[in-house]
């Protein structure tokens, strides 16, 4: 108890000194992220929940001839060849084919470094599977490699192309020639850049930045610029380096934002993207980027910028831009006694890998969700769960108002936490998670010695020879147990990633969710990578859905028909009062692409019909609709001269 002075009377200050020792555990057990544990899934609960749930299973691709487990490098890097290897799968599904309907998928398979474009079974699709090659561009295979594909509508003339990214050049754009079939012959290969840059590309996305109604492309590379990672006889290229420190490396390649400037179909497409070299705040622009999210936070119309960064903290951006003209300003959380580092929005030191939107409570605003490597004993870091704590006008002030919610939800930890995909697969009305895991797979354990690495000083990591060696036969949580994160009726998640059938043998990289057949269930395109990419095609039981095409009218010279809405928002609600809300933004993440159909469960089938309320913006403003459609598929062509415009 507090000492008293002879009569009686408690000392001056002794009161605070008996709290001080317990305000001070609590101070440290919160920053450290210490928590107790949380309640587990009863056997019966998971059955239960698992029966909501089937797939069945079917490879996309065989085992190319030759094909191999590591990369061709240059010497510097060879005492990591399975680390620099671990990256590359990818899957971006759209409507190649001209069926209404994203039936077709894009794949990157690194065992050969093709990119094939396919139809999905079932989907309708009637070609045979082709290869995509720059043929006639600066492309050396032998110094160059791609690590994935967008599918989307880049000269905006009403066709479905695909952008390949790479390691040792920028981008390509294959554009589809009018009135052809699918085939390699129908797609004209063209620079996104002009003349051609040596770049080390990880992940790209496809979003209205400017708010001018046609998608502008964001680029996040990864080494630096020029660095030639993948040419054997680059012995002593002076531009390579690894990371400058383990959780705040700054020294990658450069971001960058490509504003869609023109766009023409027929018989030879293009479509002319130019630098905005300002967009991107200049402390923001080098950081080791492995996945983008854009996600309209504020109502504006016009798409924040989340930046998953590897090493160091990721970022949130708000979007200042107006129609021409791109800008940034950086946005960062707010820390409390009891709120670790880490946990704060821009502040982390973790390796951001996958993020993805999704209104988890049906509050109508979207949730922030990141992968991040989350392994005991490991770099037991923590996957994000960001949900909205304050005012959505902070966010124009520099505040991020989120709160990091993971540990509540039972979302914080999946093992080495790649691509992250929200979508609803039984219509219930909520929506699950999915997460791909894995880094490189073997018999020999290298986490002792990466854990080394992790403690050395931040000084040394940037020189592969500080690094332990990672060959081909090591393993550095090769375990293919991606996960299947379903909402239990106590309101936190559980992973039924293997009880539903989505293991893998293989590590993954990423997913496409597309309702290949359109049968009104979301089926699921799995990057593998170093093995067989696999589809799983939804048979489970399902509820009704409202699914939609939201589509605007093609304006460039050869273009017909329609182009996808990309960036539009829908809020639907249901006669009983629920909400539910979604944005097209189909390229969020690491090196998945979604389909264009935004699907929203209704749950039980009454037959009754829903409001659905659409905003979308082009050079005049934003516009804004509402509908009421009956459960189904419709496709809604977006006209302004039918909507309400708010000028920008």
């Amino acid at each position: 108890m507090p000492r008293t002075d002879t009569r009686g009377t408690p000392q001056r200050g002794a009161w605070w000194r008996a709290l001080a020792a317990p305000v001070v555990a609590l101070v440290i057990v919160s920053s450290l992220g210490v928590v107790a544990a949380q309640p587990g899934t009863s056997a019966g609960e998971r059955e239960r929940l698992a029966g909501r749930f089937r797939f069945s299973s079917q490879y996309l691709n065989g085992d190319p001839p030759g094909a191999r487990t590591l990369r061709h490098i240059q010497p510097g890097l060879r005492r990591i060849s399975a680390w620099i290897s671990a990256v590359g799968a990818s899957a971006a599904v759209g409507d190649v084919a001209g069926t209404g309907r994203d039936g077709d998928v894009c794949l990157v398979d690194p065992r050969d470094d093709s990119v094939t474009v396919r139809p999905l079974p079932g989907s309708g699709g009637r070609y045979a599977p082709f290869a995509l090659v720059p043929r006639g561009l600066d492309f050396d295979p032998r110094t160059m490699a791609p690590m994935g594909c967008v599918t989307g509508d880049f000269a905006q003339d009403g066709t479905t192309g695909v952008l390949v990214y790479y390691w040792g050049r920028s981008p390509v754009l294959f554009l589809r020639r009018a009135g052809t079939e699918p085939s390699a012959d129908a797609f004209r290969p063209q620079e996104v850049v002009s003349p051609m840059q040596v770049w080390n590309t990880t992940t790209v996305n496809h979003t209205d930045i400017d708010g001018d109604g046609h998608p502008d492309l964001v680029v996040g590379n990864y080494f630096p610029d020029g660095a030639r990672v993948l040419d054997t006889k680059a012995a002593d290229d002076p531009r390579m380096a690894m990371q400058d420190g383990m959780s705040n490396a700054r020294n990658a390649g450069t971001a960058h934002v490509l504003l869609w400037a023109s766009g023409h179909g027929g018989a030879e497409p293009a479509a002319v993207f130019r630098d905005a070299p300002g967009a991107l705040p200049a402390g923001v622009r080098h950081g080791w980027t492995l996945a983008l999210g854009a996600q309209d936070l504020d109502g504006d119309g016009l798409p924040e910028l989340y930046v998953a960064n590897d090493f160091g903290p990721d970022r949130l951006l708000v979007n200042r831009s107006r129609p021409g003209t791109a800008s940034f300003t950086l946005a960062e959380g707010e820390r409390t006694a009891t709120t670790p580092k880490s946990k704060v929005l821009g502040h982390d030191s973790y390796k951001g890998m996958g993020v993805a939107f999704a209104d988890l409570d049906g509050t109508g605003e979207p949730d922030i969700l990141v992968s991040n490597i989350t392994l005991p004993y490991a770099l037991e870091e923590s996957n994000f769960v960001f949900t909205r704590n304050g005012p959505v006008t902070d966010l124009a002030k520099g505040t991020a108002p989120y709160r990091d919610r993971s540990e509540d939800l039972g979302l914080a930890r999946s093992g080495w936490s790649w691509d992250v995909k929200t979508g609803d697969f039984d219509n219930s009305g909520h929506p699950q998670i999915l997460q791909a895991t894995g880094f490189t797979q073997g018999g020999t354990n290298k986490w002792p010695e990466l854990q080394e690495l992790a403690m050395s000083n931040d000084s040394l990591l940037h020189s592969p020879l500080s690094w332990p060696r990672v060959k081909a036969g090591d393993d550095l949580s090769g375990a293919a147990g991606n996960r299947f994160w379903v909402r239990t009726a106590g309101g936190r998640y559980t992973d039924l990633g293997a009880a539903v059938g989505l293991r893998q043998q293989v590590p993954t990289r990423s997913f496409a969710l597309t309702d290949a057949d359109g049968d009104g269930r979301l089926d699921i395109v799995v990057a593998n990578q170093w093995g067989r990419s696999t589809y799983l095609h939804n048979t489970g039981p399902a509820g009704e859905r409202l699914a939609l095409r939201l589509r605007v009218p093609t304006t460039v010279p050869g273009g017909t028909g329609s182009t996808p809405a990309v960036g539009a928002k829908v809020t639907v609600r249901t006669a009983d009062g629920r909400v539910q809300t979604q944005q097209l933004q189909p390229a969020n993440g690491h090196t998945g692409v979604n389909g264009t159909e935004l699907l929203f469960g209704l749950g039980a089938r009454t037959g009754a019909p829903v409001t659905a309320e659409i905003s979308w913006r082009d050079t005049a403003g934003q516009h804004r609709i509402t509908r009421t459609l009956a459960p189904g598929a419709h496709t809604v062509v977006l006209s302004p001269a039918a909507a309400a415009a708010t000028p920008s």
